[in-house]
């Protein structure tokens, strides 16, 4: 990296360029170095805290890690080093973008007469220019429109702002969930998006504890975020070691947001012929990272056998949801729902005979049986991952991220025509 150029400094962190190297393909790619310095109002509090650089690298490189997983289109490359991590370059939109999951903060100052602890839903979203003489004012949706702002050949108009705010919402409600099941609740989030060489709106620069606002358990007073920082009184070497120690708790507490996926799909088929049909959902679910397993069972010829299956699969002790193929006089399903607690869905295969009459011995069940039919595999692979997400957050993060950027393809698609 001796090659690198400095192209930009910050009050935290240093951006140089990458000469073209398989880390930076045609040299379009930049290494973002933190550094161990703290700051709040705009730079007119600020202080050396070592160790920093490290804790919010690690902070950042795990958000970003994690987001790259669900599907999320990020700067993010790769970790370099305890303090740096290669990205790709981008021209910084300059707003920041902030969701609001809870009322506190500047929004109560703004806001008279809203009580802290207020919920937003959906979360609220808002814009802040960047500009640190004035304070970083807010902006109106109008206003940013109206700005044109034009980074890397693209001007941020009303397509754009509108696939910015899926984004933002998405990658905070993605890290909310992540930060829940830590019993840690995301209060609010500032992000901020840049465009790269290929025309592209990524989310950029760092996600680290000067990002958002933290409450364990859901309590301020337990707050771990930068706010700890900005409330001091006066700024000690005690004060900043508590500080620090609050930025090392995030870090440590950040390695844990994705956690394994576990959980299987058991998908059931009433005879090989119907293995086309299995492989098109396992494929689906495979690419969400699910653990797919798949038998060959009849509820009429070997009940004994598919029972047998199924005891197995419950007694593994991980979340399970069965999918059951059959056609024709249709038993599987409703004899598997029948013997399980856990969730059993019918994706009868594709026929051209007898499909019409053949779908009624999958919708009319006998009472007391909970198994819903679905005639697709996409939507019989999707509804179990979602049944699986409730309990794991990277999966919910994988979904919620398919959504959001099915709604950008449609943003787009729809500029298109006009």
């Amino acid at each position: 990296m001796a090659d690198k150029i400095k192209v930009a400094e910050g009050k935290t962190k240093i951006i140089y360029q990458l000469p073209e190297s398989p880390d930076s393909p045609k040299g379009k790619n930049v290494l973002i170095k933190s550094k161990d310095r703290i700051t709040a109002g705009d730079g007119a509090r600020a202080n050396d805290l070592e160790g920093k650089a490290a804790i919010s690298t690690s902070t950042t490189c795990q958000v970003f890690e994690l987001l790259n997983a669900c599907g999320v289109k990020t700067h993010f490359v790769k970790r370099q080093s305890e303090t740096e991590f290669i990205a790709q370059g981008c021209d910084m939109i300059p707003i920041e973008f902030v969701t609001r999951r809870v009322a506190t903060g500047s929004f109560l100052r703004r806001n008279k007469g809203v009580a802290e602890g207020y919920r937003f839903s959906p979360p609220l979203a808002e814009y802040f220019f960047k500009d640190d003489a004035n304070h970083d004012p807010q902006w109106s949706y109008e206003q940013l429109v109206e700005a044109k702002l034009n980074m890397g050949g693209i001007t941020i108009g009303p397509k754009e702002v509108e696939i910015i705010g899926y984004t933002t919402r998405c990658i905070f409600e993605i890290l909310e969930r992540a930060w829940a099941a830590l019993n840690c609740t995301l209060v609010d989030m500032k992000i901020e998006f840049g465009v790269n060489a290929a025309g592209e709106i990524l989310l950029a620069d760092i996600i680290d504890n000067d990002s958002w606002r933290l409450w364990p358990s859901g309590q301020r007073s337990l707050q771990k975020d930068k706010q700890i920082y900005r409330d001091l009184k006066e700024v000690t070497p005690d004060a900043l070691a508590k500080v620090k120690k609050s930025f090392e708790w995030v870090a440590e507490h950040a390695k844990l947001l994705s956690p394994p996926i576990e959980g299987q799909v058991v998908i059931l088929m009433g005879s090989s012929r119907d293995q086309s049909h299995a492989a098109e959902i396992a494929s689906i679910l495979k690419k969400l990272g699910v653990s797919v397993k798949q038998h060959v069972c009849s509820a009429h010829k070997g009940s004994a056998g598919t029972l047998k299956i199924v005891a197995e699969s419950e007694g593994t002790g991980i979340p399970t949801v069965f999918i059951a193929i059959a056609g024709r006089s249709n038993g599987l399903g409703p004899v598997v729902s029948g013997n399980t607690t856990c969730p059993v869905i019918n994706c009868p295969p594709p026929s051209s005979q007898w499909a019409a009459h053949d779908i009624w011995s999958s919708l009319r069940l006998p009472s007391g049986l909970g198994c819903s039919t679905v005639l697709s595999a996409d939507t019989a692979a999707l509804s179990a991952a979602q049944i699986l997400a409730m309990n794991n957050p990277v999966l919910w993060g994988k979904l919620r991220a398919r959504q959001a950027n099915t709604r950008v393809e449609l943003v787009k698609e729809d500029a298109d025509l006009q």
